[in-house]
């Protein structure tokens, strides 16, 4: 029996302990902060030591294995004493992935990997498989693994996770895009950052698939530096004569698959008419679903069936509500440019646009032009606007501040005629007047749903 230190009580490290304790291992959870109460009572009911507080190092350091949540950075002065020691340190994913038989898509890429892994999901769950959601959405990896009911396992994957990943092989691998994001974890290098995003591919081999953005350059050219024996499926907006893709879109909704192994001879069309998702990155995010879907056996016409029932998680471009013929959605996620940049350019229709928060840097001048061609009003929710008031005072027809999200959503339903969109996408972070990007998000929909009730009485 070989001792397991699972260090962080999180989802996936309670979930880790649940899981070695099961296979017999001497298990011992050690987190620097406080444990959640209903961690706490699921390692008090299988018997599990734990500490909080503080990592007790004599206890950590007699470790065979350590079990390391996503979280904890290498420089912290427990991973410098575990890594002078030179014990082995895994990831969930790695543990649980010892103790299934069961296939697993693995999905990693900087934006869209909360919408995809859904997607799959989704559309795995609706054809009749047996499959279970896991990673950074759904419930931990490794708890799931202790029963060991499904076939198949959908995995959203962060860079975190994968650089303490090593033996983890999945049946399929996808890769959406690669910008620079968390570059102080990895010397602010972004080929490092690649590189941890490439590790998905690790163990792939002649029976594996990777499916890819090819109209990312990053992905394009670290891809070349990793020598992979696989089924590559590059996926493309755009047909590329030049290039054979698996997968591209030859109209707006219609998606092209040709993925050798998988189909009959010739080509098969998806359409995408249905589908409740919008805008440009989120044809990438479908398309990546979709062959992921048809490599696990999903057929076109299941996959079909299921888009129009697909609901994306909170904040990403989400439908709230309509007051008066303008139609809400909240796109409180999008706390970086690059995101506000595929909701403006995903929504056809005239736009009142609300932004602002706080500003990390941002450069606004990719977005210019959208709110040139489409915004008809900004009304700025911030504590600090004065960096959008540059920017865009002489760009849209009208701007206008507030600090209050109700009064955002009052002056933008004013301002919105019938068929105008009212977009929440703020491009910045939260934490001026809201607690995260969730709380941001739960607040204006709650807003939309007061004044459509008091519009209606």
């Amino acid at each position: 029996m070989s001792k397991i230190v699972i260090l962080g009580s999180g989802e996936s490290g309670v979930g880790a302990a649940l899981l070695a304790h099961a296979k017999g291992h001497d298990v011992f959870v050690s987190d620097g902060g406080a444990l959640k109460p209903v961690y706490k009572e699921k390692l008090d009911r299988a018997g599990i030591r734990y500490e909080e507080g503080a990592h007790t190092l004599e206890e950590i350091l007699a470790a065979d294995e350590i079990v390391k949540s996503p979280g904890i950075p290498e420089k912290a002065p427990v991973m410098q004493a575990v890594r002078a020691k030179g014990i082995r340190v895994i990831s969930e994913i790695d543990l649980a992935s010892r103790y299934t038989k069961a296939k697993s898509i693995g999905i990693t890429g900087t934006n869209g990997k909360t919408t995809t892994t859904l997607l799959t999901y989704h559309l795995l769950k609706e054809a009749g498989y047996k499959v279970g959601l896991a990673g950074n959405v759904g419930h931990s990896f490794a708890e799931q693994v202790i029963d060991d009911q499904f076939d198949w396992y959908v995995l959203e994957l962060s860079s975190f996770q994968l650089d303490d990943t090593y033996d983890y092989a999945p049946t399929v691998a996808v890769l959406l895009n690669i910008t620079p994001d968390h570059l102080d974890r990895y010397e602010y290098s972004m080929q490092k950052y690649a590189q941890a995003k490439l590790r998905l591919t690790r163990n792939l081999d002649s029976s594996s698939y990777f499916i890819y953005n090819a109209d990312d350059r990053l992905i394009e050219q670290e891809y070349q530096s990793v020598f992979v024996d696989t089924n590559d499926l590059p996926f493309t907006l755009a047909d590329h004569p030049e290039r054979k893709c698996a997968a591209f879109f030859t109209a707006e909704t219609t998606l092209r698959l040709d993925i050798p192994h998988v189909q009959a001879d010739g080509y098969e069309e998806v359409s995408l008419a249905n589908s409740p998702l919008i805008g440009q990155h989120n044809r990438q995010n479908q398309a990546a679903a979709i062959m992921a879907a048809r490599v696990a056996g999903v057929s076109v016409e299941q996959i079909e069936a299921a888009l129009p029932r697909f609901h994306n998680a909170d904040h990403r471009l989400q439908p709230v509500g309509e007051i008066n013929g303008a139609r809400f959605i909240n796109d409180s996620k999008a706390t970086n440019v690059e995101a506000a940049w595929f909701a403006l350019d995903g929504v056809k229709a005239p736009l009142i646009w609300i932004a602002g928060g706080t500003d990390k840097g941002n450069d606004y001048s990719t977005l210019v032009p959208l709110a040139r061609d489409k915004v008809k009003a900004l009304i700025c929710l911030g504590a600090d606007n004065a960096k959008l008031r540059q920017v865009f005072g002489e760009v849209v027809p009208q701007l206008e501040e507030t600090q209050d999200v109700r009064e955002a959503v009052r002056r933008a339903a004013a301002l919105a005629a019938p068929g105008d969109v009212v977009l929440l996408s703020p491009a910045c972070a939260s934490f001026d007047l809201f607690k995260n990007y969730e709380d941001r998000g739960r607040q204006f929909a709650q807003a939309v749903k007061d004044l459509a009730l008091n519009t209606m009485t």
